[in-house]
């Protein structure tokens, strides 16, 4: 059975002919004056970004710090319901990595009480760490491989032994063993289009969240490149979501959301 996560994205992607994931980076210092006097400013904000880019992303990715940070629960709940409503899949950003029962707490709040459709996990604590997410067969979990922060390398590309580093032994794992419910995607940064096609020989298809483009400054063309002969989700944040502060950011997003989508689509053709 395919994983309903999956399926999904394969038919939005078609659907709309886009590879975008927009990530809900909402950070309320940066939300416009129009919003900030709201009731629910955050998610009035993240709305009227959706409302905007509906027809362009196959997916929104919220980032739960954002959130969680500023006393925001109740608005993240709002944004995955109204993104829900519309039939599009969420992936929320969690980064999640403990063990036994605290695992088991975050899958809960993860999956249960924001209904996320898929989610991120740091495997540094292994296998166990990790299972109540991956036991959850009608779920999606990104496990951090290659990532696009600058002190990335320092860990994941130290050698496991002569000819393996620790991203591609995660990577091997990810496509092999850990994958017992087949609803694994692993999350590699579109800034390192070494480390990215590397991955994609260990995983073949397997679907990779690709964060990087528009803010961090990934390069679209060497990205699609590197990933190709596999399912992509091209993520974009802040470039996107907070390309105008002015009372017209919806029109300013879902301008930038085009741009960006072209972009990959003109590289998919050429890769």
């Amino acid at each position: 059975m395919d994983n309903p996560f999956f399926s999904a994205i394969r038919t939005h992607q078609l659907a709309k002919n886009s590879l975008l994931c927009i990530g809900l980076d909402t950070h309320f210092g940066r939300l416009p004056a129009v919003v900030k006097g709201d009731e629910n400013p955050i998610f009035r904000f993240n709305k009227e970004i959706i409302e905007a880019t509906k027809d362009i992303a196959c997916c929104y990715k919220p980032q739960i710090a954002h959130y969680s940070a500023v006393g925001a629960e109740r608005e993240l709940e709002l944004t995955i319901n109204f993104i829900k409503s519309l039939g599009i899949p969420v992936l929320l950003d969690a980064k999640r990595g403990d063990v036994g029962s605290t695992a088991d707490m975050y899958a809960k709040e993860l999956f249960e009480r924001y209904g996320a459709d898929a989610i991120t996990v740091n495997p540094y604590l292994g296998l166990d760490s990790m299972e109540p997410y991956l036991s959850r067969s009608d779920k999606a979990v990104f496990i951090l491989c290659r990532t696009s922060n600058p002190g990335s390398a320092e860990i994941q590309n130290t050698k496991v032994n002569a000819e393996e580093q620790v991203y591609e032994r995660v990577a091997k794992l990810a496509s092999g063993s850990w994958n017992y419910n087949s609803n694994i995607g692993l999350v590699v940064g579109a800034t390192n289009p070494l480390e990215l096609r590397r991955v994609r020989e260990i995983v073949g298809e397997m679907c990779l969240l690709l964060p990087g483009i528009g803010a961090q400054g990934a390069n679209i063309g060497e990205t699609m490149e590197a990933g190709s002969n596999g399912e992509m989700l091209i993520s974009s944040s802040r470039a996107i979501i907070f390309a105008d502060s002015g009372n017209d950011f919806g029109d300013a997003a879902r301008q930038m959301a085009i741009k960006t989508r072209d972009e990959i689509n003109l590289c998919r053709t050429m890769s």
